[in-house]
């Protein structure tokens, strides 16, 4: 088999993986052969801790695996065309690919062969040859095996930039039902030695770097039974233990010949995109777990994001005064993202914020006035209107091309 060959095979098998990717990609399905999933190609879009985006070459060293998870298109048991790259072909593709232009980093999995020691041990030597024989300046993200030696773990934070551990499934009993070969204790130790390593790097200015932009993880969404509640508590159970970067939401996506325990259908995507939505408002808009859902049924609203979800739960917290609302009340606002806020606190530190200014500072109107008031605009009880909801939702049409 040809390099070419194996990079079509082991790009395309790495699509499944959204831990280096943003939501909002096109559906992944493995059914019929190659499917478009968060790559083109070989290529995929991920975050420098700066804010940059940053294209990096995408590929597993193999998707070969000794595992069986049912939800995996890789698992042992299935009938998928077969690749393995050497150590040195890794680095001689993204050296090319890097001096092309193309990308400005790697993102390498695997599937695991013979041990997961020595499936890590190949994954950091690609790091080594990088870093250490051709002095490679760019980004490098490993995904690392749970079970492998500290040492191994240890090493490959040297030459990584991002280390992650994919969780998979949000509880113990999903992942023993679907995954029995894996061990969500031997997860949570290995993020958690992590997290040490990285405390550790940061709190010793002479210590050498370790994994400097973090650890993240994964989590498949509608494998198995799981509601959305269970999963934003399981994200903020990670994000609070670990000091995670990141927690990926990857819609299960259906497989070949997959087990009758699996279920026949993808969920809609537009779940995995509000499970984004909800963990934004949890690292960066105040939100606890818990208050996102309160519904019976555990889940997200599909047709419409949660913060207004939230906001039409509360409407005896509205409407707020824009010249005298903390930044902490402004961020649960609908319509009003952090640049937004940041953008009002200051203008109002000069004079009083209007209605005519919300354009200046790139506010959609139409979604702020019924929650905010204003010198010169009262909502006069449009907050308590029981046509709000569809005064502000998007018909699902149009709804569905937004996304």
């Amino acid at each position: 088999m040809d390099l070419k060959q194996k990079l079509t095979i082991l790009a395309d098998a790495a699509k499944y993986d959204a831990s280096c990717a943003s939501s909002g990609t096109q559906k992944r399905d493995s059914i019929g052969g190659k499917g478009i999933g968060s790559t083109e190609g070989a290529i995929c879009h991920s975050y420098a801790p700066d804010g940059r985006c940053i294209s990096l070459l995408k590929v597993l060293l193999t998707n070969a695996c000794a595992f069986d998870c049912l939800y995996c298109v890789n698992r042992s048991s299935s009938n998928v065309p077969r690749a393995r790259f050497s150590v040195e072909e890794v680095v001689q593709l993204t050296l090319d690919f890097y001096r092309r232009n193309y990308i400005e980093g790697l993102f390498l999995s695997s599937g695991i062969i013979r041990s997961p020691d020595y499936t890590m041990e190949q994954v950091v030597r690609v790091a080594r040859s990088l870093r250490l024989d051709h002095h490679f300046r760019g980004y490098i993200h490993l995904k690392t095996i749970p079970d492998a030696s500290d040492e191994l773990l240890a090493e490959a934070g040297l030459y990584a930039d991002r280390l992650s551990i994919n969780i998979e499934l949000p509880s113990e009993a999903s992942l023993q039902r679907l995954a029995p070969e894996k061990d969500v204790r031997a997860i949570r130790r290995a993020m958690g030695r992590m997290r040490s390593r990285i405390d550790e790097a940061k709190a010793e200015r002479r210590a050498p770097a370790f994994a400097p932009a973090g650890q993240s993880t994964q989590m498949i969404v509608g494998a198995d039974g799981i509601d959305d509640r269970t999963i934003l508590a399981t994200s903020a159970n990670l994000y609070g233990s670990y000091h995670l970067k990141r927690v990926y939401y990857s819609a299960f996506s259906p497989i070949p010949d997959a087990s009758r325990i699996l279920p026949p259908q993808a969920p809609p995507l537009v779940r995995e995109h509000r499970l984004y939505q909800a963990d934004w408002l949890m690292r960066f808009y105040g939100f606890e777990a818990g208050e996102i859902i309160e519904g019976a049924d555990g889940h997200l609203a599909l047709d419409m994001d949660p913060k207004l979800a939230w906001a039409l739960r509360h409407r005896d917290r509205f409407p707020l005064d824009v010249n005298r609302a903390d930044r902490s009340e402004l961020l649960r606002v609908p319509g009003l993202g952090k640049t937004a806020v940041d953008r009002i606190l200051a203008a109002r530190r000069v004079r009083a914020v209007r209605v005519g200014d919300l354009s200046r500072l790139h506010v959609t109107v139409a979604k702020v006035l019924p929650f905010l008031i204003f010198p010169d605009h009262s909502p006069h009880g449009l907050v308590d209107r029981l046509d709000l909801k569809t005064r502000l939702v998007p018909p699902p049409r149009q709804l569905a091309l937004a996304l």
